[in-house]
Order: C-alpha cells, then structure tokens, then sequence
C-alpha cells in the first residue's frame, strides 16, 4: 500500500480579475493624485501643520492600502462576484448627485440627513427609530464637527427661514 495524498491539488494559478485590477489603479491613481496635489497646499508653515499635511497623510494612506490590496491579490485572488447590482450603483450615484446640487441650497445639516434617510430608511429598509437617530447624529454630528472642531465651514441653508434656525 502507498501513501499518496488522497485530494489532488490544482496547479492551475488563479488570476486576478481585471475589474479588481482596475479598481486597484483606480484608488492608487487617486492617491497620488491627492499626494501631489497636497504638496502644492504646503506641508508645514512656522505655525505647525500647513494645509496641505491632512490630504497628504491620507494620500499616502490610500496609496499604501492600495499597494496592500494588490499585493493580497496577486497572492490569493478573490472570487468574483457574478453580476453587478446596477440599481444600487445607480441609486448611489444618483443620489449622490442630488446631494451634491442641493448641498448649497438646503445646507449641510439638511441634505445629509435626507440623503442619510433616504439609504437608511428607503435603500436599506432600516427601523423608524434608528434611521432618524443615525441620520440626525451623522448630518448635525458632523456638522458641528467640522465647523466647530475643526473651524471648517460647511454649507448653510440659501433659505432664511432655514437659516434662522441654525439649518
């Protein structure tokens, strides 16, 4: 009796698969676009971090991940996915153009949380009760994060009605 090995391995090596390569470049591409473009914003003044230190760091963030991915590629390529939901990526970019061209009319608080709403109640067939906290918590959360926390304005409302009270 000989003791061979009873499963029988492929030798066959797995590829990756041009739609995960391309997405690969894509995020890559981004990041050292937004790490040569934060060089010109300047990396440190005399008063500490220049502008342009942030984008930089997650630039080179990006970049990094990027090349970590492909490297998990090329050693374990994932499987991919048989089709693609296209009502879904329509429904996303589609609605992230309507965030986009009424962000200056509404304001901040107000279109983030419509568009929070929208994916949370409507796409993602969330509760009552936890759409409206998530939503409220994420548009006015972040908005005192980034106006009072970090002294960068966002967009208010166009409308004074809404303006008035502090939307």
């Amino acid at each position: 009796m000989t003791t061979e090995s009873v499963t029988a391995t492929s030798k066959t090596a797995a590829r990756v698969a041009p739609s995960v390569l391309a997405g690969i470049g894509a995020f890559a591409a981004v990041g050292v676009y937004v790490l040569i473009s934060s060089v010109g914003l300047g990396l440190w003044t005399s008063l500490g971090p220049g502008p342009g230190l942030f984008p930089f760091a997650m630039g080179a963030v990006l970049a990094a991940m990027s090349a970590v991915w492909l490297l998990q590629e090329l050693r374990r390529p994932s499987e991919t996915a048989e089709g693609v939901d296209r009502a879904l990526v329509i429904a996303v970019v589609a609605s992230l153009v309507v965030l986009a061209a009424v962000m200056d009319l509404l304001g901040f608080q107000l279109s983030m949380f419509l568009f929070l709403m929208y994916h949370l109640k409507l796409r993602g067939r969330r509760a009552w009760p936890s759409s409206l906290v998530t939503a409220l918590a994420g548009s006015v959360g972040a908005f005192y994060a980034f106006n009072y926390g970090l002294n960068v304005a966002l967009p208010v409302s166009a409308f004074p009605l809404l303006n008035t009270i502090g939307l």
